[in-house]
């Protein structure tokens, strides 16, 4: 969560220490997720060779690597390296993490495992956002560095606790996974709506989540705290939206939670736009929900429809696809803002690639099938 959403929380900050446009800030957002879609297909290949354990222990690296970098940059350059090192890491942690957490419980709780992870995401941004919200009022803006160095602080604490405490009982892989796990995801049923869908959502969530505190305080002139607390909103969601989202799947089926998800998320987009207090707040929360809901449903379903070879292949193919439309969406978000003068179009794009994300989602299988 720190490598991979901070940059959005601080990026008013940024724009005003460093004096660098809209569209620098959104190649520096694209070096983070050109490197998680880099960490992706190295992830594809690496887990048809090694553990999943051992693919997460070097995200760690990656990743407080990173948060060093960014916490002592003194230009775009190097926050742009330092980003792409935590981008990285975001890939190699992210990608073993739900099967090694589901692997850990017994077979009628790794749904529950699954939809946890996302509870973590959601509280790194909670956390994150209150930090920059202080750290910047009593620093302002040359402040955001004291974020990012904070956070390398907590990621060394608990890289040290996962590699002496998580562990994973894995055999060795032998999975043939072909060229970036292509062969391995084609064996999953469902595998084409599935990769559209965490495509569409690529798109979406980047150029709302990557942008929300920006939008709220240069579009619609909110203090940073008041933007930060909105972003809150957001992460506290988080907390609770993987396990909501898993057990509406379990009810519903991942069709039609997947669906309902996308479609809701094209409203609260809308909702922001006016930049009204009260419905932007409530949509906030919605927000929250929907981006940590969609992952872990999606997880949930290639968890459950490959086997344990297959898995880490599989996803990283499936990430692969999503990766690219999550280093286009920070360029062309801020692209769009610098030509328009502001964000608005930027979160209507989000809402209509959410709806093409819906149409692909109710092309899944109607019957969830677990192996």
């Amino acid at each position: 969560a720190f490598g991979r959403f901070t940059y959005g929380l601080v990026l008013p900050a940024i724009l005003g220490d460093l004096g660098i446009s809209k569209s620098v800030a959104g190649s520096i957002g694209t070096a983070n997720v050109g490197a998680y879609l880099l960490g992706t297909i190295a992830v594809a290949a690496l887990t048809s060779k090694v553990r999943l354990l051992m693919v997460l222990r070097v995200g760690f690296v990656f990743s407080i690597s990173g948060l060093v970098l960014a916490a002592t940059a003194s230009s775009p350059l190097v926050l742009g390296i330092g980003l792409f090192l935590t981008g990285l890491g975001g890939a190699f942690i992210w990608i073993p993490s739900p099967v090694i957490a589901a692997d850990a419980m017994p077979p009628e709780k790794r749904r529950l495992a699954i939809g946890l992870m996302s509870t973590g995401i959601g509280l790194g941004v909670v956390f994150s956002g209150q930090l920059a919200s202080m750290i910047r009022s009593a620093s302002g803006d040359p402040g955001w560095r004291t974020v990012y160095l904070v956070q390398a602080s907590i990621g060394v604490v608990v890289a040290l606790a996962t590699f002496a405490f998580i562990g994973h009982s894995q055999d060795r892989p032998t999975t043939k996974g072909g060229v970036g796990g292509f062969s391995a995801l084609r064996r999953m049923r469902g595998w084409v709506p599935l990769t559209c869908a965490y495509t569409s959502f690529g798109f979406m969530y980047l150029l709302v989540i990557g942008y929300l505190t920006t939008r709220l305080e240069d579009d619609s002139g909110w203090t940073a705290s008041k933007a930060s607390l909105a972003f809150t909103l957001a992460g506290l969601a988080m907390v609770v939206g993987g396990p909501t989202f898993i057990a509406l799947a379990g009810r519903l089926g991942t069709r039609m939670s997947l669906a309902l998800a996308f479609t809701f998320w094209a409203g609260l987009v809308l909702a922001v736009l006016p930049g009204w207090t009260v419905p932007t707040f409530a949509a906030s929360v919605g927000i929250g929900m929907v981006f940590a809901g969609v992952p872990a449903t999606i997880t949930m379903y290639v968890v459950e429809n490959t086997t344990p070879d297959d898995y880490g292949p599989s996803y990283s193919a499936a990430t692969l696809a999503f990766g690219v439309t999550q280093m286009l969406a920070p360029q062309i978000g801020g692209l769009v803002a610098d030509l328009s003068g502001s964000f608005a179009l930027v979160f209507l794009l989000s809402a209509g690639f959410a709806l093409t994300g819906t149409v692909a989602a109710l092309q899944l299988p109607r019957r969830d099938g677990t192996q």
